[in-house]
């Protein structure tokens, strides 16, 4: 068997993904406010808390007006800290399979903020996330 792992290479580390927490009243605040940030060139992952409540600003029609075109995941509504905090960890892990250059989680309330802050830097996180400065929708 071939590959780093037979040669006893060490594993590459990579830079820590800069990564936005992203508070607001309403879906469509938050998700404008992450379409405001997004750029060409420039892999992003938005993972959404909760349903859109209609007009999306990050469901786009043809011709995508990004490249790459960013990736959405919604996950069931619920406090990412405390009951979503398995399907949070599960997308997450996804995500950082092959991690995109900029990452947002929008969270549809802010009561546990500082918790899941918290949370998300602990370990294994805390060395794959560079947590950003909040966005207030």
């Amino acid at each position: 068997m071939t590959g780093p792992m037979s040669t006893g290479a060490a594993p590459v580390k990579r830079a820590p993904v800069p990564t936005w927490l992203v508070t607001g009243s309403r879906a469509t605040e938050r998700e404008a406010a992450i379409a405001a940030r997004l750029e060409t060139g420039v892999s992003c992952v938005a993972i959404l808390e909760g349903l859109a409540d209609g007009g999306s600003a990050l469901a786009f029609d043809d011709p995508i007006p990004y490249d790459p075109p960013p990736q959405v995941l919604r996950i069931a509504p619920g406090c990412l800290h405390c009951s979503g905090n398995l399907i949070l960890r599960v997308t997450l892990n996804r995500v950082l399979r092959h991690p995109p250059a900029r990452l947002y989680i929008s969270l549809a309330s802010a009561e546990h903020l500082e918790l899941l802050r918290s949370w998300l830097s602990e370990a294994p996180y805390g060395d794959l996330l560079d947590l950003q400065s909040d966005i207030a929708a």
